[in-house]
């Protein structure tokens, strides 16, 4: 009988979450409630990679020459996606967000340190993928009225008028219906991308000898090391990885949560990480200048011959992207005010990306602005990212109680809501990654990203094994 009364409260409850489009991080996403299948994560997270910011990041590598560039996107990526994978599952079996999962593993309020952080990271990268479709808009907006494209004199109040349009597209497919809206979006950029790839492909086989490739080798004021290599394009595929769960939690199976988003996100990134190789190359050694702030594609694409139809697709397929990153912020956000409900503050989190998306247009120089970027995600979530991990499969065993994620005294509230193990292992990778910043060894080989992530798993290994739970915590867990 009372299996039955269960049973049937379960069904009462899934039937009422059917209805609820979003969901709080302190709330169980139900099984009925989810409507993310295999294809749809595949779709979503080719589209999150199918970016102009996969090619000016395949474009800033070639400072590697080709042999250089190709070995850290095929090397570097998969290893990244595995974690992703790794992290995804969490979302799916606990069915909450990332920034959530950070409640068990760094305590309730200890949880609110790296998600202000994650939320300003999904801010930064709207603001990187909104100058790039503003650039792609400059190029639009010369060829219909005459006005100055991107790198003329001039072009900067264009650029401002392309950010603010861009944003208000992203606000209205946001504000929609959030992740629904999102997940139809993104199938739509992903086709318009693919063909957008495959035409630039073939023009860049037909009409360039791409023997230059073989040839060609960076300017020695341009070169950078492996190492330092290893960590742009890490960064890039590491900063996707706290907004996994964001989206596992409404993945049908376990599959979706982890094989769909590593072939998506993967197949994507290659491609198109390196096309913006191969493209960046060519245009070198056709122009004799290699410019990491004319790495961008609206540049790239307008250099190959490709016309205004194809900047009108970047301008689409970027926008489409800039949902999921305004999506994962505004998780972040809930995080911090559960109360402000999820839609709400997606809807917020939408308006205040318009503002951020100003900056890289007011600092000057995109390829410091983006190398700036990229040196924040790598610490901050190099040393996160493995906490996360350990302190769900190792230390918790893969079982989080969420009726104890809102609970003030409970078993994620450790010390005064703060985790002291998993805090003090947070800034002790911080601190390593600095260092590993300016060891010769580490920029020369795995870079500083990869290091950090191996050493924080250690630290906090040692840390668990040092200073077990008190029994009061153990307690509080099995309750």
């Amino acid at each position: 009988m009372s299996e039955e009364k269960n049973t049937n409260t379960e069904s009462a409850n899934a039937n009422t979450a059917e209805v609820k489009q979003e969901y709080a991080v302190d709330e169980v996403v139900p099984k009925a409630a989810r409507h993310y299948g295999f294809w749809d994560m595949v779709a979503t997270w080719l589209g999150a990679n199918a970016t102009p910011s996969s090619w000016y990041t395949g474009g800033v590598i070639a400072a590697l020459g080709l042999a250089g560039g190709l070995t850290i996107i095929l090397v570097a990526n998969p290893i990244a996606y595995a974690v992703m994978a790794l992290v995804g599952y969490m979302g799916y079996k606990v069915g909450t967000s990332t920034m959530g999962l950070a409640r068990a593993s760094f305590g309730i309020r200890g949880s609110l340190m790296p998600t202000v952080l994650n939320a300003i990271q999904f801010v930064g990268w709207c603001s990187v993928n909104t100058y790039f479709a503003a650039v792609a808009m400059t190029f639009i907006f010369q060829s219909v009225f005459g006005t100055p494209a991107y790198g003329e004199e001039g072009y900067k109040p264009i650029m401002v008028a392309g950010v603010l349009i861009c944003s208000a597209i992203q606000v209205l497919i946001v504000a929609v219906s959030g992740s629904h809206s999102i997940k139809i979006a993104e199938r739509f950029a992903m086709v318009l991308l693919i063909g957008l790839t495959i035409w630039q492909t073939v023009i860049l086989v037909q009409n360039y000898d791409l023997s230059v490739l073989l040839t060609w080798t960076p300017p020695a004021d341009i070169h950078i090391p492996f190492g330092k290599g290893m960590d742009i394009m890490v960064a890039f595929s590491f900063g996707w990885i706290p907004a996994i769960c964001d989206f596992t939690r409404y993945t049908k199976k376990k599959s979706g949560a982890t094989i769909a988003p590593m072939i998506g996100a993967n197949v994507a990134l290659f491609w198109f990480a390196i096309v913006g190789l191969i493209g960046v190359i060519v245009t070198a050694s056709e122009t004799g200048i290699f410019d990491p702030d004319a790495s961008d594609p609206s540049s790239v694409m307008n250099a190959l011959g490709l016309g205004w139809a194809a900047m009108i697709i970047l301008v689409v397929a970027t926008c489409t992207t800039n949902c999921v990153n305004i999506y994962a912020a505004s998780m972040s956000i809930n995080n911090i005010i559960p109360r402000a409900g999820a839609r709400k503050t997606i809807i917020i989190v939408a308006i205040i990306t318009i503002a951020g998306s100003l900056l890289p247009v007011a600092s000057g120089s995109l390829v410091y602005y983006f190398m700036t970027f990229l040196e924040y995600i790598g610490m901050i979530f190099a040393p996160f990212l493995p906490i996360l991990l350990i302190d769900f499969y190792v230390v918790k065993k893969r079982n989080y109680d969420w009726s104890q994620a809102a609970k003030v005294g409970g078993a994620y509230w450790y010390k005064n809501g703060f985790n002291p193990r998993a805090v003090i292992a947070w800034f002790a990778g911080m601190a390593f990654y600095f260092l590993a910043n300016n060891t010769g060894f580490i920029m020369d080989t795995i870079g500083a990203i990869y290091a950090t992530t191996i050493v924080t798993a250690i630290i906090y290994l040692v840390i668990v094994k040092i200073c077990p739970e008190t029994p009061a915590e153990s307690i509080k867990a099995s309750q």
